[in-house]
This record gives C-alpha cells, sequence and structure tokens, in this order.
C-alpha cells in the first residue's frame, strides 16, 4: 500500500522532492525536477546559497539565473536551511560533497551528519537516494542502519537507493536529462521505486543489481579516466625528453576508428571526482587484504604533474636568463577545466602555490573567477587581473594552466615575453616565445 502510494505520487508529479546540498550536483537536479512538473525543496548550510536562491540567482556560472528565477518566484522551488522541512518530502536525494582527509582516507562525516538528519525526520513511504560518490558498501553500511533505528522497514515503510551523480559542467553536448542514470537499490521494491522516480527527469535509467554495484559503477568510470590520464601524463615527460610532441602522437593515435580512446595530459587532475574517487576504492579494498596498485601509480604521476610544470616554467625562464626568484608570473585560469567557475581541487592552485614558494611574484586571471575564495587546501587572497597588452608585456612568464575558450590565445602570445603552454591551447600559433609543458 505505501509502495503503491508512493509510484502514484510519483506518476501524477505530487511527489514533493527534497534535495540536499545545492551545488553543481544538486542545482541542476532541482531545475530538472522543475522543469517536470515537480515542486522542490533545495536544503543547504550556506546561507548565502539560500538566500540567492529564493531570490532568483545563481552563483554558479553555467546555470543562468533565469532558470532559477522561473522556479523560485512561481512558487515550484524554494531553499531553505531548515531541515525539519525534510518531513514534507516524498523523496530525498542526497548531494553532499566526500572529499578525502590528509592522509587520503574518506571523509563521511558529510554523509553521516546528513543522514543522521535525515533519519531524525523519516517516515513511512520516504524515498531516499544518495548521490554523493563513495566506497562499495556505504548505503548499505552507514544509511540503512540508521534509518532501521526508526524502527521502519526497508522495501516496505520506506525505499534507499544509490545512483551516482554524473554531472559534467558546462559540457554542451550532454546534460543532465540526456546522461543515463545508473540506479541500485536496497531491495527490488526500492529499486523499482528509484528507478520510477528517476525516469521521470532522465531519458535513460540504467538499473543494476545492487547498491554496491552502483556505487562501484561510478568509482570504475573515475578510475578509468584517472588511469588514462596519468598514462599519457608519463608519455608526455618521457616524449619531451625524446623530443617529441605527445600532442602530435595523440591526434594522429586517434585516427585508429577501433581500439583507441584519446585522453590528454595537462597540468594535473582537478573537479570533485578523478582526483578524489579512485581513493575511496583503494581505502575500502584494504578491508579485503587487496592493494590497488594501478590507482596507487595513477595518483602519484598524476599528483607529480604541477611539479612537473613549475620544473617546466624554470627551465623556460633560465634560457631566458631569468631565475624563478623575483621573477613576475601570470597564471592563466584558476578553474579546474575550461569554461566553468569550479575550483575544486584546481592543479592551476598546486601550481601559483609551488611558484610562489620558489620565490616568484604570481598573480593570476580567470574571466570565471574574479577572486579566489579560502578552501580547504588553498588560502590565496588573490584577484584575477586584467588582461591587456600592457599587462602582459610585464610578466616574464605567462603559463596557460586553464584552456578557456574566452581567451585570445594569438593576441597573448604576441604580447608576452614567454609563454608555457600546459594544454597545447596554442597549438595552431607558430612563436619561438612558447615552450609546452
Amino acid at each position: 500500500m505505501i509502495y503503491k502510494e508512493l509510484i502514484s505520487k510519483i506518476e501524477n508529479r505530487s511527489a514533493r522532492i527534497g534535495i540536499i546540498g545545492l551545488g553543481y550536483v544538486g542545482l541542476p537536479l532541482v531545475l530538472r525536477f522543475c522543469e517536470e512538473g515537480f515542486k522542490v525543496i533545495g536544503f543547504d548550510v550556506d546561507p548565502r546559497k539560500i538566500e540567492n536562491l529564493n531570490q532568483g540567482r545563481s552563483y554558479i556560472k553555467h546555470i543562468p539565473s533565469e532558470a532559477i528565477s522561473r522556479f523560485s518566484t512561481g512558487g515550484i522551488f524554494h531553499a531553505t536551511l531548515d531541515m525539519s522541512q525534510l518531513k514534507n518530502a516524498d523523496a530525498i536525494i542526497i548531494c553532499v560533497p566526500t572529499p578525502l582527509t590528509d592522509k587520503r582516507e574518506p571523509d563521511m562525516r558529510y554523509v553521516e551528519g546528513t543522514t543522521q538528519e535525515i533519519a531524525k525526520w523519516l517516515r513511512k513511504g520516504h524515498l531516499i537516494s544518495l548521490e554523493s560518490t563513495t566506497y562499495p558498501g556505504t548505503t548499505e553500511e552507514i544509511l540503512l542502519p540508521l534509518f532501521q533505528k526508526k524502527g521502519l522497514k526497508v522495501g516496505e515503510d520506506f525505499f534507499l537507493v544509490f545512483s551516482p551523480e554524473r554531472e559534467d559542467p558546462a559540457n554542451p553536448q550532454f546534460h543532465t536529462r540526456t546522461i543515463p542514470k545508473v540506479v541500485g537499490g536496497v531491495t527490488q521494491g526500492c529499486l523499482n521505486a528509484g528507478t520510477a522516480l528517476y525516469s521521470k527527469i532522465i531519458e535513460k535509467v540504467v538499473p543494476v543489481s545492487s547498491t554496491r554495484a552502483a556505487e562501484a559503477t561510478k568509482l570504475l568510470e573515475n578510475i578509468y579516466r584517472s588511469i588514462n590520464i596519468a598514462m599519457v601524463n608519463e608519455l608526455k615527460m618521457l616524449f619531451d625528453r625524446m623530443g617529441i610532441d605527445v600532442w602530435e602522437v595523440i591526434e594522429a593515435a586517434k585516427t585508429k576508428p577501433f581500439g583507441f580512446q584519446p585522453f590528454y595530459p595537462g597540468p594535473g587532475l582537478g573537479g570533485h571526482c578523478i582526483p578524489i574517487d579512485p581513493f575511496y576504492l583503494t581505502w575500502k579494498a584494504r578491508e579485503y587484504d587487496f592493494q590497488t596498485r594501478f590507482i596507487e601509480l595513477a595518483g602519484e604521476i598524476n599528483t607529480f604533474m604541477p611539479y612537473y610544470v613549475v620544473q617546466k616554467i624554470m627551465d623556460a625562464l633560465n634560457e631566458h636568463g631569468k631565475a624563478i626568484r623575483g621573477s613576475k608570473i601570470l597564471v592563466l585560469g584558476a578553474a579546474y577545466k575550461k569554461d566553468v567557475d569550479d575550483m575544486r581541487e584546481s592543479p592551476s592552485l598546486h601550481v601559483i602555490e609551488l611558484l610562489m614558494q620558489k620565490g616568484a611574484l604570481v598573480d593570476y586571471n580567470d574571466p570565471y573567477v574574479p577572486k579566489l575564495p579560502e578552501m580547504r587546501k588553498h588560502k590565496l587572497e588573490m584577484e584575477s587581473v586584467e588582461l591587456s597588452e600592457e599587462t602582459l608585456g610585464k610578466y616574464d612568464c605567462v603559463v596557460i594552466a586553464t584552456n578557456h575558450t574566452s581567451y585570445d590565445y594569438k593576441w597573448i602570445v604576441d604580447h608576452a615575453k614567454l609563454v608555457v603552454d600546459t594544454r597545447n591551447a596554442a597549438k595552431d600559433i607558430q612563436s619561438d616565445k612558447i615552450r609546452k609543458a
């Protein structure tokens, strides 16, 4: 009876959706549910986000304010700090951070804290979905026991699923609606309820046999990328010594119509997924007396890349008779990837810090990041400098760390004294000022 009532609410779109965590994952979900006619309550611990959203303002660059105000002013969407409103939601989706500790172990405090808060308000008919990337077993080992303390039975009184987020901010080809959604349930009833919910906002839902399989799916996706990026980063360093352009090699290799997928080197890994998620599995593997050697090796290589970039900058300056200490350096791009304002785990910030430690005088420019906020690992009090012919000319070296499409690379090279390109952004420009890193 409870299951049928929940499915009926989902089908007729009277189910109220609660989304916890209104960042790069949660906010696109809010919009998708609103677009499909569901009323949504958004929860976050940041009062500034709550105020902005309720006034129809977006704080994420690629999500326009108009998309928010359309629903916040129409009574479809409301954001709140008040977790007691969870009792008014029928489906609750958890989109909170899952970072690493300083010892590269899972930091589960956000998931655990959110679960404890939901447990206070858990009632019959609730559907809970965890989307935060985590190690296999999290849903059933952390969430389920806390919920069962209420005396409710999973699969009958309430429903619990894991459905990993697959957001790729600013990707013009794929959006929340078009990216297939993997769902795993604690029971068959849970799976059916989760599939019913997500099928209302996602074109294709992919059910799997368990929450553990769904959790492992997300890790496989990101481990695959981490290892392959590490491979091309290692080859970049080797080919550099051999006098071979790795970018030319990749372009040639990808002409093969089968058996090859191109991955590209860079100054290091960034974002909330690839630098972090693989180590969740590494940590969990210890319970099974198993070493994840590929993951560890890939992590070592990718973590080393900012140091490699700084060495290439030093080499380039040395060619111009300049020492790193006292040199004026401009880093282009603070975001972890092009055309977004997301700086989580950005290698640019690490490069800036390493340059400062060596005595360089460092500025940065990023059209998406006017000021560097205080972050978990970085406390750089810097503001983006304006780009002009005069400012470019005053730096001893300009480093292309993030290849934003808004940058005019020909103009940058023309007016800079020296350019170190970590992204192959200036590949079509012929100039003896350019050094690849």
